[in-house]
């Protein structure tokens, strides 16, 4: 296999994973091929509608958007997305998928060089094909994502996940805040009781419902609740019959628009979630719930309170229990709860000084 440590490649194309919180942790992917080649032109191939929280990424040349079809118009948008990759004229394609077809498309794409994870048969359309890490199951995904850059001679670096919000898209979101009545000094916990993956990865909503209405004692706190459509009728169900100072925002934002939200919180109670790497890569403190998955793979990468009991089948990467869901239960609200608070304490002790 042809070394690349001597590569300029000149127009680069990066296929970025199709979940919320993995394209938020292979954003370093894109940092650090920046630095590595300050002149190539970077292009991030992405999912609608998860590209979105690239938009505004200067460290991107393009954002490339497509959209999973089905049904009769599958074959014309698998015609145009490859003729659109031909047209790209890529000379470097790295793919953070896993995904046959992916490779499929950057060999039909006639890429020069194609890199990516040799698994699920697709060893054939890659150029430079990499075993996955032995200890893969005790690194955390980030890392996995910067060894595919390995054979570039580009070293791991330290560089965190981010996402580039504009200040208009943070003050509109105080805006939104404003509109539900929260005052601008407030103190907002924000919860996000839903997972995209499965039921497994999900506390017990009345438990969620239980740490809101202790925190509700402190009449300075604001709870804003997220979530998407799939999880609004959880959302709804537990924020039912609770005071104002309770927002329900589930399914009622874009994901830029929930980036900004999250940016205004002082802390986001959450599962492991998108959500959750989103507020790991706009810095602010998580009180991170985990059960059926490793916070060691894909935990918040720079730091956040974690609460996993680690029973003896965890993790076990399930979609829904199919015992008796002893990893969540044997989460108490009261331990939430004190998690949430000292998170909140060096909020409070700054307030006092300035007092």
């Amino acid at each position: 296999m042809e070394s690349l440590h001597h590569l300029k490649p000149r127009n680069i194309i990066v296929r970025m994973p199709n979940w919320i919180g993995d394209l938020v942790m292979a954003t370093p992917i894109l940092s650090d091929l920046r630095r590595a080649y300050p002149e190539a032109r970077i292009t991030a191939m992405c999912r609608s509608p998860i590209c979105d929280l690239l938009k505004e990424d200067p460290e991107i040349d393009e954002l490339f958007c497509f959209s999973k079809t089905s049904g009769f118009g599958r074959r014309s948008e698998r015609r145009n997305l490859i003729d659109k990759l031909r047209k790209g004229k890529y000379d470097l394609g790295l793919m953070l998928t896993h995904s046959l077809s992916s490779a499929w498309w950057f060999w039909l794409g006639k890429m020069q060089y194609r890199l990516g994870y040799e698994c699920n048969g697709r060893k054939l359309f890659l150029t430079h094909p990499l075993s996955f890490p032995e200890g893969i199951q005790n690194q955390h995904l980030v890392i996995t994502y910067k060894m595919l850059l390995e054979p570039l001679g580009i070293p791991i670096s330290d560089t965190a996940p981010r996402i580039y919000l504009t200040a208009k898209e943070i003050d509109d979101a105080r805006s939104h805040l404003s509109r539900h009545r929260i005052p601008e000094d407030a103190t907002i916990v924000g919860i996000n009781p839903g997972a995209t993956y499965g039921s497994a990865k999900c506390w017990l909503p009345e438990r969620f419902r239980e740490v809101t209405e202790r925190l509700l004692r402190d009449k300075e706190i604001y709870i804003v609740y997220f979530g998407d459509q799939n999880t609004a009728g959880i959302v709804k169900e537990i924020c039912t019959g609770l005071p104002s100072r309770v927002v329900n925002l589930a399914g009622a934002t874009s994901l830029r628009e929930l980036a900004g939200l999250i940016t205004n919180c002082d802390v986001l109670l959450t599962n492991d979630s998108g959500p959750m790497h989103i507020a790991d890569a706009v810095g602010i403190p998580i009180v991170a719930i985990f059960g059926s998955t490793s916070e060691i793979v894909t935990g918040p990468y720079r730091s956040g309170t974690l609460i996993h009991k680690h029973v003896e089948c965890s993790p076990c990467y399930q979609r829904t229990c199919p015992i008796d869901f002893r990893c969540m239960k044997r989460i108490e609200a009261d331990e939430v709860y004190e998690a949430i608070m000292k998170n909140l304490s060096g909020k409070r002790s700054k307030l006092h000084v300035f007092a």
